[in-house]
C-alpha cells in the first residue's frame, strides 16, 4: 500500500510539474507575442535626407574637393550602397516615394510642388502613420515640400490641405513653405540665414531666431533624440535637410573658412554647405553614441535626387531633372552598429520606395495589403547582402522645356530628353512619352556612353511594353 501511495504522489508531482511547465511555456509565448511591439524589439529609425547632393559630393564616393569626414566614417562603420536610386530626378516625387513606398505617378505627382495648393492627397497610407500606429513616436524636421505648410494652411487646417501631422507624424518642425517667405529668401541668397525666422512647430508659429537653418534643424533633432531616447518607446525621425540645395550661402565657421585657399565665390559656398551638412550628420551620430542608442538605431543617409549647379555627379551622365544616372543615382549609407557589418558595400539596385517596407520590417510592423507598396524589404541587403528580387523598376517625370539646373554649369543639356525609365536588372531603358529612346547595359556602361537601342530589339520591345503598362495603370486625381 505504501508503494502504491508513493507512486500516486509521484504521478501527482509529475502531473503538476508538467502543467506548471506547460503554463510557463504558454505565458512565455503570450509574452513573446505581445512584446513584439515593444521598444525591446523595435529599433529607433532615423532617415537623414540631403537635398540635391550629388553622387560624387562625398569623400566616401570619391570626392577630393569637399571634406566629409563624418559621413565617410559613417560609411566605414556601416554599408555603402553604390546603386541606390531616388524616386525621381526632382525633390517632391522622391519625397512622395519615401512617404508612401509607391511610385509617385500613382498619386499623379510628376514634378516638384509649387508651394501653393499642390499636396500629397489626404488619407493615403504613409510610412509615418504605419510607424506611429506600430508604437513609434514620430517627428519630421526640415524641408517638407508635400503641401500644407503655407501659413494659411496651418491657420485653417481643418478646412485646408494636409500637412505633416495629418500624414501621420506626431510632431514636426519646418519652415513655412509659403512663397511670401521662401521665394524672396531664395532669390536673395538668404534662405539658410533667415529660415529660422519663419518656422512652424506642431501647427504653432515659432519665436523667430537668427540661428542658421541647418544648425536649427540639427539642434531640434538632437533635442528630440534625447527626449525620445529617454522613454521606453521607439522613435522615428524624418530629418530632411535643405542643404546643399541653392541658394548657395556661406556655412558658419570652419566649414566655410577651410576652403578659403582652394575655392572662391559660389564654389566655396557650395563646398562649405556640404561640409556643414557633414558636420551636422556627425553631431547626430555622436549623440546616439553618447546616449548608448547607437546599437538600437538604424540610420539611413541619402539624397532626394542628383546634383544641380555646382554639385558633382561623380562622372555619371546627367544631373538633377535628368533621368540619366547622374540625376537619380544618389549616395546612400545604412548604419546600425552591431547589426549592419562595418566596411561593407552593396552594388545591388535599391530605391526610395524600399524604405517604407524596410522600416516596417525592422520595426516588426506588418505591411498591410491596403498599402499596395511598390517597394521591397531590403533589410536582407543591409544585413548580409542577400539578393532582393524585384523585377521591373520605373521612373517618370514631367518634361519641361526649360531645365532650371542648366546654364549655371558647364555640362551640356542631355539630348534627347526623356520622361520615363524602366530598369530590369542590368538593363536600363529611357523613353519619351512611352516610346523607347535609349538602352544601356549598366553592368558594362555605368556612364551611359553606348546606346544599344538598335542592337537588342526584342529586349526593347519587352521593356517598352512593361513601361506602357505601368503608365496606363490607375492613378489618384491630381493633387491640386
Amino acid at each position: 500500500m505504501k508503494l502504491k501511495s508513493e507512486r500516486r504522489n509521484l504521478l501527482k508531482v509529475i502531473l503538476f510539474s508538467s502543467l506548471f511547465a506547460l503554463g510557463t511555456i504558454l505565458i512565455s509565448c503570450s509574452h513573446d507575442n505581445s512584446s513584439q511591439q515593444t521598444s525591446k524589439q523595435q529599433p529607433n529609425i532615423i532617415l537623414i535626407l540631403a537635398d540635391d547632393l550629388g553622387y560624387g559630393d562625398l569623400g566616401c564616393y570619391g570626392s577630393q574637393r569637399i571634406e566629409t569626414p563624418a559621413i565617410d566614417q559613417m560609411a566605414q562603420e556601416g554599408k555603402k550602397l553604390t546603386q541606390f536610386y531616388a524616386g525621381s530626378a526632382v525633390c517632391t516625387p522622391t519625397r512622395v516615394s519615401i512617404m508612401t513606398g509607391r511610385y509617385p505617378l500613382r498619386f499623379n505627382v510628376s514634378t516638384h510642388f509649387n508651394d501653393q495648393e499642390m499636396h500629397l492627397q489626404a488619407g493615403v497610407p504613409t510610412l509615418a502613420r504605419a510607424l506611429s500606429d506600430g508604437g513609434y513616436i514620430t517627428k519630421h524636421i526640415g524641408k517638407w515640400h508635400l503641401g500644407g505648410l503655407n501659413e494659411k494652411h496651418v491657420q485653417q487646417r481643418e478646412s485646408s490641405i494636409p500637412g505633416p501631422i495629418q500624414h501621420g507624424f506626431d510632431h514636426y518642425l519646418a519652415m513655412y513653405e509659403d512663397p511670401l517667405y521662401r521665394k524672396p529668401a531664395m532669390l536673395e541668397d538668404r534662405l539658410y540665414k533667415d529660415a529660422a525666422r519663419h518656422l512652424v512647430r506642431d501647427e504653432q508659429a515659432v519665436e523667430p531666431s537668427d540661428e542658421h537653418w541647418t544648425d536649427y534643424k540639427t539642434n531640434e533633432a538632437i533635442d528630440f533624440i534625447k527626449s525620445a531616447g529617454a522613454k521606453d518607446q521607439p522613435f522615428y525621425l524624418n530629418l530632411w535637410y535643405d542643404a546643399p540645395h541653392a541658394p548657395y550661402e556661406a556655412a558658419p565657421g570652419e566649414s566655410f573658412s577651410k576652403y578659403s585657399e582652394r575655392a572662391k565665390g559660389k564654389e566655396q559656398k557650395y563646398r562649405s554647405m556640404v561640409s556643414h551638412l557633414d558636420y551636422s550628420v556627425g553631431r547626430i551620430l555622436s549623440t546616439l553614441k553618447s546616449m548608448k542608442l547607437d546599437k538600437n538605431t538604424l540610420v539611413i543617409f541619402t539624397s532626394d535626387n542628383g546634383p544641380a549647379y555646382l554639385g558633382s555627379n561623380g562622372g555619371l551622365k546627367g544631373r538633377k531633372l535628368d533621368f540619366h544616372e547622374g540625376g537619380i543615382r544618389v549616395p546612400a549609407i545604412a548604419w546600425w552598429p552591431g547589426m549592419i557589418k562595418e566596411k561593407t558595400i552593396s552594388h545591388q539596385l535599391a530605391h526610395t520606395n524600399d524604405l517604407f517596407p524596410t522600416f516596417c520590417a525592422v520595426a516588426n510592423i506588418p505591411v498591410k495589403d491596403t498599402y499596395q507598396l511598390d517597394g521591397f524589404n531590403i533589410w536582407p541587403l543591409f544585413k548580409d547582402n542577400s539578393t532582393v528580387e524585384r523585377g521591373y523598376t520605373f521612373w517618370q517625370i514631367m518634361y519641361k522645356k526649360k531645365n532650371y539646373n542648366y546654364g549655371l554649369t558647364s555640362d551640356a543639356e542631355p539630348e534627347p530628353k526623356v520622361t520615363e525609365v524602366v530598369r530590369d536588372g542590368k538593363w536600363k531603358l529611357l523613353a519619351r512619352d512611352g516610346k523607347a529612346m535609349e538602352l544601356y547595359n549598366l553592368d558594362e556602361d555605368r556612364y551611359e556612353q553606348w546606346n544599344l537601342l538598335k542592337d537588342y530589339p526584342e529586349r526593347v520591345k519587352l521593356m517598352e511594353a512593361a513601361l506602357n503598362e505601368f503608365l496606363n495603370e490607375p492613378r489618384l486625381p491630381k493633387p491640386y
